[in-house]
């Protein structure tokens, strides 16, 4: 659906609310030529809150077990 800027300007809102709700977008146009196109938003993937980063941490070696390297304290 084309639709003239002032038209737009004018209707803005209710053109936004067509274009959420029938998923149609609509290019907008200034003396004939388009300018703009509003398209509707994607619908985000919901995530789950448990095991999001699950595979993204990797343990590589023993986290617990000393390192090697000799502290100031300790001498």
């Amino acid at each position: 659906m084309n639709l003239p800027a002032g038209q737009f300007k004018a209707t803005c809102l209710q053109v936004m609310e067509r274009v959420k709700r029938t998923r149609h977008p609509v290019i907008i146009t200034k003396r004939g030529k388009a300018v703009a196109k509003l398209v509707p938003v994607d619908d985000p993937v919901p995530r789950p809150l448990f095991g999001m980063l699950k595979g993204s941490v990797s343990i590589r070696g023993d986290i617990v077990a000393p390192v090697g390297e000799e502290w100031d304290a300790e001498k």
